[in-house]
């Protein structure tokens, strides 16, 4: 398959940049408010014609929303797409800027964009995700969004704008890094929908190595086509919500846009085809311009770069050279395992439920901790699972950590594990000993039991004369039990092992209990 280059231009933009289809595109108008955006062109997205909906009295029908996405996926590279100046996060403004990059005269012209419009590298896909419904019992939907087609292109440059100078700066450092972009189908519906899918596609893309896909430095943004209509009619006119980097973020803007357009209708008012931005910090999107029309575009070969030839292994030209064509058959058997395959493998291997094989995954790096643990413990997988998923997920979260940054390793709290399998200590004392691993680093679990006391007793004749000494202190709560209350047990369990600082098992003390009072 050929796949042309195009350049997309735009008249009367000065800091215009050429887009890959092969075609290029210039930059769109600069939106206001003291926030950044990348300068980008008008959506790939298409509905049906859209026309605003009648206006329909206050409460009278239901509302349907369409969401559909534009993905945009850093690639991972040391260097630019058509230059060779370095791709590095957080450089100082345009230090990382070629005379290609910045178009100035006297070397090849690219005051354009480029991108692949006509010829993507794939089209007609589609993309499966699972979305965790918080029900009694929890329940997880798998859905399936359409991808309509997957091009590679250039990013732009950043207008930075301070409208207390009442200025734009424009910093050139992303101009000419490579993009993947993914335009999906407006099959989705909410916010949670399009963010679950976007982290499907971001596990997918870091899975292979295609990019890094981290949101937060600006290599996976997204943007979001939103329309509202009544079921059966016609949809209705959207907006697009640009660069968003990440999704709870998306998943915010998607619902309060939703919202928003139903709002204006029910009162009488139109949607307006328009570009919007997020505001995280108001929790609302505002508008930043008028959608561009498409006589603002024109789109022309790019004569510099040759054709992308793509082939499976039944198109393969006889005698072609293997380092002159890209076998897409070949590139298939090297692929590592997908996400939903490990999923799937952890659900059938450790009897998971499907929304903890979500958490694991993602996660960044959580899969792995979870299995280094596993390798080193004794303890079943089901008590990993929980260990992890709930107090060092929840230790993680609470300091606002990455993996990466745990200060308790795999091994400890395999060994940590290991010391409660065995029955060295209580579930409360394993619970006091992660609490001082990750605030004392060097310390092993049995470093922190030995000096904390935290071990069980052992002794089980002592253990014995302690739950008669309480039964006898506390004839009142013994007399409870005798008449069927069922909390009295557990309060003389309590009581036990207060008197034994929390070193006697509860089932041990359980036990005793039973055998001494019953008849």
């Amino acid at each position: 398959m050929a796949v042309p280059m195009l350049c997309r231009l735009r008249s009367g933009r000065r800091w215009a940049l050429a887009y890959i289809n092969r075609g290029s595109r210039h930059g769109a108008g600069t939106p206001t408010g003291s926030r950044s955006s990348g300068k980008r062109g008008q959506s790939s997205v298409v509905q049906q014609p859209l026309i605003t909906a009648e206006k329909p009295r206050k409460g009278e029908h239901e509302w349907a929303a369409v969401v559909g996405l534009e993905i945009h996926a850093q690639i991972s590279s040391n260097s630019k797409l058509f230059s060779g100046s370095q791709v590095l996060f957080a450089a100082p403004p345009n230090s990382l800027v070629s005379f290609f990059d910045a178009s100035l005269p006297g070397t090849l012209p690219a005051g354009y964009q480029i991108t692949q419009q006509r010829l993507p590298i794939a089209v007609n896909g589609s993309l499966a995700y699972s979305v965790y419904v918080r029900k009694k019992p929890s329940q997880v939907i798998n859905k399936t969004v359409r991808i309509k087609q997957i091009q590679l292109e250039q990013d732009s440059g950043k207008s930075l704008h301070d409208d207390l100078r009442s200025q734009t700066l424009i910093d050139l450092n992303r101009a000419g890094v490579g993009l993947l972009e993914v335009v999906l189908e407006p099959d989705m519906s909410c916010g949670e929908e399009a963010a679950t899918a976007v982290r499907e596609l971001q596990l997918i893309l870091q899975t292979l190595g295609t990019s890094q896909a981290n949101m937060a430095e600006g290599q996976l943004r997204v943007d979001a086509n939103i329309s509202v209509h009544h079921p059966g009619e016609p949809l209705g006119v959207r907006t697009e919500v640009k660069n968003l980097n990440s999704a709870r973020f998306l998943a915010k803007a998607i619902d309060y846009e939703i919202q928003r357009q139903i709002n204006e209708l029910e009162n009488g008012g139109e949607i307006l085809n328009e570009t919007r931005s997020f505001d995280y910090k108001l929790g609302c999107t505002v508008p930043m311009r008028d959608k561009e029309g498409k006589q603002d575009y024109r789109f022309i070969p790019e004569p510099n770069l040759p054709p992308l030839l793509l082939y499976d292994s039944a198109s393969l030209p006889a005698g072609a050279d293997p380092q002159q064509v890209i076998n897409i058959d070949q590139i298939r058997e090297r692929l590592p395992e997908l996400p939903s395959v490990t999923r799937d493998k952890l659900i059938q291997q450790y009897g998971m439920l499907p929304e903890h094989s979500l958490t694991l995954l993602n996660e960044v790096g959580l899969l792995q901790f979870f299995q280094n643990v596993i390798k080193e413990t004794r303890a079943e997988p089901k008590k990993v699972t929980s260990w992890v998923l709930n107090t060092f997920l929840g230790f993680l979260k609470q300091q606002n950590l990455a993996v990466s940054e745990s200060p308790v390793t795999p091994s400890a709290l395999a060994e940590l594990l290991n010391l409660l399998d065995r029955k060295t200590i209580s579930s409360s004392a394993a619970k006091q000993v992660f609490a001082e691993l990750w605030k004392s680093e060097g310390k092993t679990p049995a470093q922190i039991v030995s000096e904390k006391k935290l071990e069980l007793m052992q002794d089980r004749e002592t253990l014995e004369q302690l739950c008669l000494t309480t039964m006898e202190q506390y004839p009142h709560v013994v007399m409870d039990m005798k008449k069927g209350n069922p909390r009295a047990i557990n309060k003389l369990i309590g009581l036990v092992r207060k008197a034994t600082l929390s070193r006697a098992d509860p089932t041990v003390i359980k036990e005793i209990l039973e055998k001494k009072l019953s008849p």
